[in-house]
């Protein structure tokens, strides 16, 4: 490649044009997307397999930097870890796909999303729904909990690399996707290498300070991604909140709406000190688990009963459900949950939910349901009771925890699975027995199996 066929744009970096053929023709480049410090992104079309990827390459700055070599060495190493995090393909991290050199630079290939940050999401519509803004953060919260499995933490789980992609002709389609690990770091001490944090505002002050790498900064990040999506406000400077003693006004001072679950949680999940916050990210996730929780339950005190709203996001009708849970004709009620969640899930002529609709059911729904069942079994039944022994059982999506869960529920008997008719609808059942896994419902996916996605859908923290 020749001097001739690159441009310098105003701050001395140099970029491929558009329309550009690069790596013998296998890219050609549509348009540059931007960058920071260290590397910069293009929008590119993959001309063998016709799909539309994304290509980060170091900015041709740091090439001049005495410290080069640590720079493409973190450079690869976020290769490494991507492909290391996302061994399969994950619906809430970014894909990479390829890792090459051309003329001497280095080059990341990754999946392209389409759509717009949440950054650019909130200052366009402004401050979210907050059902709308709990979707994408605990999409990136469950994603990050396999990152942090593998030893990874993202560190800068920021709205800018919060990416939303919408399907316009889907209603409630929107899927985040969590992009740019360029500064992700591993469990070992921090390194030398001086890092440039570009959302300070978003990160706790003790990595901005001292580069301490652990979960709760990406529980730190991640709150503070759902403040300013709630409030289209940024929350206070961690670092002006630690050394100038101003405060983090409380969410729910800008939004009054806000529930106060929701408050809480953001509050404890940007607590100052990383010992007063949750420590993991399922712990954070489990305090949005009491989204609203009790608002669709209202006490009319002077006559001493408990009302059940029956709310729904998506406009299906639980009179039904809760006439035949209230009469205790639990097999009828099994089958009428089928259809409901179908009807949630808009698949009633599919027949069978599937990960991505498990993991987009609508969360007002999806507590209603549950609700019900709890309230008219008198705790007996219901995806909340399902979920606490799911935990007891190890609370993984995996084939141990799946078999020690179906002995729980009554659903096998420890050497085989029971068939549909063998089930026991009636209180006599083990706790937790219904609503059934959905052998009706014939919930599936391509490769797998029932069973690991109704793990999932216990796996949610909304329950």
């Amino acid at each position: 490649m020749s001097q001739s066929t690159l441009a310098i744009n105003k701050s001395g970096r140099m970029f491929w044009q558009d329309g550009q053929l690069i790596y013998n023709g296998k890219y050609k480049i549509e348009k540059y997307l931007g960058g920071g410090g260290f590397a910069l992104t293009y929008q590119a079309m993959h001309t063998k397999l016709n799909r539309r990827v994304v290509i980060k390459t170091p900015n041709i700055n740091v090439q001049r930097d005495p410290d080069y070599p640590k720079y493409i060495e973190r450079f690869k190493k976020e290769a490494q870890m991507l492909a290391m995090c996302c061994p399969d393909p994950h619906p809430h991290i970014v894909q990479v796909f390829d890792f090459f050199e051309e003329d001497g630079r280095y080059c990341l290939e990754m999946q392209y999303i389409a759509g717009e940050s949440l950054w650019e999401y909130v200052q366009r519509q402004g401050k979210l729904p907050e059902t709308e803004a709990v979707k994408y953060i605990r999409q990136m919260g469950l994603a990050l909990v396999e990152v942090h499995k593998k030893g990874v933490f993202h560190l800068d789980v920021t709205p800018p690399n919060i990416m939303l992609n919408f399907d316009l002709n889907v209603p409630n389609s929107g899927k985040a996707v969590l992009i740019d690990f360029g500064i992700a770091g591993d469990m070992s001490p921090p390194s030398t290498l001086s890092r440039s944090f570009g959302n300070k505002v978003f990160a706790p002050y003790e990595l901005t300070r001292k580069g301490i790498r652990h979960p709760t900064v990406d529980i730190y990040c991640l709150a503070g991604s759902l403040y300013y999506a709630i409030t289209g406000e940024r929350p206070t400077n961690s670092f002006d909140r630690k050394y100038e003693q101003e405060e983090l006004v409380p969410p729910k001072q800008l939004v009054p709406s806000l529930s106060d679950a929701v408050n809480e949680a953001i509050l404890q999940g940007m607590a100052l000190e990383a010992k007063d916050r949750p420590q993991t990210m399922e712990e954070w996730l489990n305090l949005l688990s009491s989204l609203q929780q009790g608002k669709y339950f209202v006490e009319i005190k002077s006559i001493e009963v408990e009302v059940l709203i029956l709310a729904s996001d998506v406009v299906v009708n639980y009179q039904n459900l809760e006439n035949l849970l209230k009469a205790g004709q639990w097999k009828a009620a099994d089958e009428e949950t089928t259809r409901v969640m179908l009807k949630a899930a808009k698949k009633e002529q599919q027949g069978w939910l599937d990960y991505e609709s498990i993991e987009n059911f609508p969360c007002t729904d999806l507590r209603t349901i549950d609700q019900l069942w709890v309230k008219y079994s008198n705790g007996h039944f219901g995806f909340s009771v399902q979920k606490r022994i799911w935990l007891e059982c190890g609370g993984k999506v995996d084939y141990e925890a799946e078999c020690l869960l179906g002995d729980r529920l009554g659903w096998r008997n420890k050497i085989r699975w029971l068939e549909i008719n063998e089930y026991n609808y009636s209180r006599d059942s083990a706790q937790g027995h219904l609503p059934t896994h959905g052998r009706d419902m014939r919930i599936r996916e391509k490769g797998g199996n029932f069973l690991s996605l109704w793990c999932f859908l216990l796996s949610r923290p909304d329950l």
